[in-house]
C-alpha cells in the first residue's frame, strides 16, 4: 500500500530531517525543484530542449520557493521565463527568499497583483508551460477576492489554453491538501476558485486531497518525486505490508499519533497469498449466507452470492422466504439454497456452525421482519457485511444499530452514510472555509468509531476505515477510473466480495480493503459496456495475473 501523508505529516518528516542535520531545507527545495522539471520534461518530451517558454506563478510561502527553484532550472535549459510574485519577496520564509535572490540573480519578477489584477486579467500571456507555485499544501484559508478572480480566469473561462499546460507544485493552489476540497470563502459560489491543472508533482508521498473529493479533477495527474525523505520517514513509523501501526514521532508526537491513510492500490503486489487456496474441502475455506428479498426482489442477493463465490468462499447460500424458492432454484447451480421463514426460520439455518460470515440488506426490504432478521444476525456474532435496505433499517433503529459489533462491515454510499450518521454528513457537506477542512476519511473514520465496526463509505474515492482510526483509500480515479461501475447492482457484488472475503478468514478491513480493489480492478478490466454480472467473472483473470 502507498501511504498518504497530510500536510502536518509531511511537514513533520522534512523538520525532522533537517533537525537531523542531514539535509537543508534548501536542499529538499532545490530537489522539489528539480523534480518538478523532471516531470514536465517525462509528460511533454518535446519541451526538453530549449527554447520554449514558461510562466512561473510564485506564492509568499515556500511553495513559491519551488516555483523560483523551476524558473530557474528551466532558464539554465535554455527557456524564456516570466516570473510572477504574489506579495513581497523580502518577506518570503528564508529558503524561499534565498532562491527568489538566485532567480533576481539572472531574470525579473513581475509583481502578480500589478499585472492581473489591475487589469482584470491575465492579458498577452503566452507560454508552452504554466506553473502553479502560489500555495500549495500550507494553505489554510479561502482564496478571496481579485485573487479568486485570478484563479477561475485560469482555469479557462478567459482562456481554454491554460489547464492544458498548468503544471501545480504539490497541490493545486486553492485545494486542501488533506481533504480533496476547494476551500471557500461563500457557500453559495458556484465556480470554484482553485487551479485546474493537467499535472501535478508532489513530494515523497501522496497527500489523501490528491484522491478524495474535488482533488482528482483539479490535479489532472500526480506525479510523485522522491526528494530523498525515505529514511526519516520510516523512522517515524514502523512498516508494514498492508497491516502495520503507527508509532510515536519524537518531533511531531501530536500530528503523527494516528496512523496515516493508505492507497489500497498496490496491496496485491505485497500480500498475494491472502486469496490463494491450498489443501482442504469447501468448508474450510469458508460458508457465506446471503438473505434475499421475496418473490421479484432476489437479484441483488444472487449477485451478491455470486461474488462471494468467485472470490473464493468455499460454499455459498443464499437463504429466501419459501415463496421464492422456485425463482431462485431457476437461476442457480453452484449456489446453494435454503428456505427461510422469518427470525425463527434464521436461527434454524444458524445451527449449521460451518456458516461464517452473511450478507444481509441487498434486496431484502425494510419491513418489520426484515428488521427482526438483521436483528438476529446481529446477535449470532458471526461476521456480516450490512448494505442497502440493511443500513436503511440501521439508520432509523437506535437498538437494531446498538448490536453492531466489531465483526461487521457496513457498505453505505453517500444517502445511506447520511442515514446512519446524519450530523457526520451535515458536516461534510457544509462549505470548507478553512484548511485542513473535513474529509470523507475524518467522517469515516468518526463513523467507525461510533458504530464501532468497518465503515466503508463508497464512491469514486471510496474510503474505508476501521474503530481504531486506520483508514484506507480506494480511488477509482486517474488511471484507475472506472466510471462503469456506475451500474445498477455493482454495490451488491462489491457487498459479495467482502463477504466472501469474509468466509475465508480475513478480518473486516482486510476484506473490506481486499475487495474494493478488486471490485475496481474488475471493472476496469472489463471495461466499457460492464454491468454488474461481469464484475464477478472477471476474477479469474485477475488471479492468474497476480500469480494466484
Amino acid at each position: 500500500m502507498t501511504e498518504l501523508l497530510t500536510a502536518a505529516q509531511m511537514r513533520a518528516i522534512e523538520q525532522a530531517a533537517i533537525a537531523s542535520g542531514e539535509v537543508t531545507g534548501l536542499e529538499l527545495m532545490e530537489r522539489a525543484g528539480r523534480g518538478v522539471v523532471a516531470a514536465i520534461f517525462a509528460e511533454w518530451p518535446a519541451l526538453a530542449t530549449g527554447g520554449h517558454r514558461a510562466v512561473v506563478l510564485c506564492g509568499p510561502g515556500n511553495n513559491g520557493g519551488d516555483g523560483f527553484v523551476v524558473a530557474r532550472l528551466l532558464h539554465d535549459a535554455g527557456w524564456d521565463i516570466e516570473v510572477f510574485l504574489l506579495g513581497d519577496g523580502d518577506a518570503l520564509p528564508p529558503d524561499a527568499k534565498t532562491n527568489y535572490a538566485r532567480w533576481c540573480a539572472v531574470g525579473s519578477v513581475t509583481p502578480l497583483t500589478e499585472h492581473a489584477f489591475r487589469h482584470g486579467r491575465f492579458e498577452g500571456v503566452f507560454a508552452d508551460i504554466y506553473v502553479d507555485a502560489l500555495f500549495g499544501t500550507g494553505l489554510s484559508r479561502a482564496v478571496a477576492g481579485e485573487l479568486a478572480s485570478f484563479l477561475r480566469y485560469l482555469n479557462g473561462y478567459g482562456c481554454d489554453d491554460y489547464r492544458a499546460r498548468m503544471v501545480s507544485v504539490d497541490v493545486p493552489s486553492g485545494l486542501c491538501a488533506d481533504s480533496g476540497r476547494v476551500l471557500t470563502t461563500h457557500p453559495l459560489a458556484s465556480v470554484p476558485a482553485a487551479v485546474l491543472s493537467r499535472l501535478t508533482v508532489t513530494f515523497d508521498s501522496p497527500k489523501p486531497g490528491h484522491f478524495l473529493q474535488d482533488g482528482p479533477q483539479h490535479c489532472g495527474q500526480v506525479v510523485v518525486k522522491d526528494i530523498g525523505l525515505q529514511h526519516h520517514k520510516e523512522n517515524s513509523q514502523s512498516t508494514h505490508a498492508g497491516r502495520g501501526a503507527m508509532t510515536r514521532f519524537p518531533h511531531a508526537a501530536l500530528i503523527l499519533n494516528e496512523p496515516m491513510v493508505r492507497d489500497t492500490r498496490p496491496f496485491f503486489a505485497l500480500d498475494p497469498s491472502a486469496l490463494a487456496k491450498a489443501d482442504g474441502h469447501k468448508y474450510s475455506h469458508g460458508h457465506a449466507l446471503v438473505l434475499s428479498g421475496g418473490v421479484g426482489k432476489g437479484g441483488a442477493a444472487r449477485l451478491a452470492a455470486r461474488g462471494a463465490l468467485r472470490v473464493g468462499a468455499g460454499a455459498v447460500t443464499i437463504g429466501c422466504p419459501p415463496a421464492a424458492l422456485i425463482e431462485n432454484a431457476a437461476q442457480l447451480n453452484a449456489i446453494m439454497l435454503r428456505a427461510v421463514k422469518g427470525v425463527a426460520g434464521l436461527n434454524d439455518v444458524f445451527s449449521d456452525h460451518r456458516i461464517n460470515a452473511l450478507c444481509m440488506g441487498p434486496g431484502m426490504g425494510v419491513s418489520d421482519e426484515s428488521r427482526g432478521l438483521i436483528a438476529a444476525g446481529l446477535k449470532s456474532g458471526r461476521a456480516i457485511v450490512l448494505d442497502a435496505d440493511a443500513l436503511t433499517l440501521i439508520g432509523r433503529d437506535a437498538p437494531l444499530f446498538a448490536l453492531l459489533h466489531e465483526n461487521c462491515v457496513l457498505t453505505p454510499h453517500a444517502g445511506e452514510f447520511a442515514r446512519l450518521f446524519p450530523d457526520l454528513a451535515e458536516k461534510l457537506a457544509a462549505p470548507a472555509t478553512k484548511g485542513p477542512a473535513y474529509s470523507k476519511v475524518d467522517a469515516t473514520r468518526e463513523a467507525a468509531k461510533r458504530a464501532g465496526c468497518l465503515v466503508l463509505y463508497k464512491g469514486p474515492d471510496t474510503v474505508i476505515a476501521d474503530p481504531s482510526g486506520r483508514c484506507s483509500i480506494n480511488a477509482s480515479v486517474y488511471e484507475r477510473s472506472a466510471p462503469w461501475l456506475a451500474t445498477a447492482g455493482s454495490g451488491d457484488v462489491l457487498a459479495g466480495f467482502i463477504t466472501g472475503l469474509l468466509a475465508r478468514g480475513l478480518a473486516p478491513l482486510q476484506a473490506a480493503e481486499t475487495g474494493a480493489w478488486l471490485h475496481t480492478e474488475s471493472a476496469l478490466s472489463f471495461g466499457p459496456g460492464l454491468i454488474a454480472e461481469d464484475l464477478p467473472e472477471e476474477l479469474p483473470k485477475l488471479f492468474r495475473a497476480l500469480g494466484i
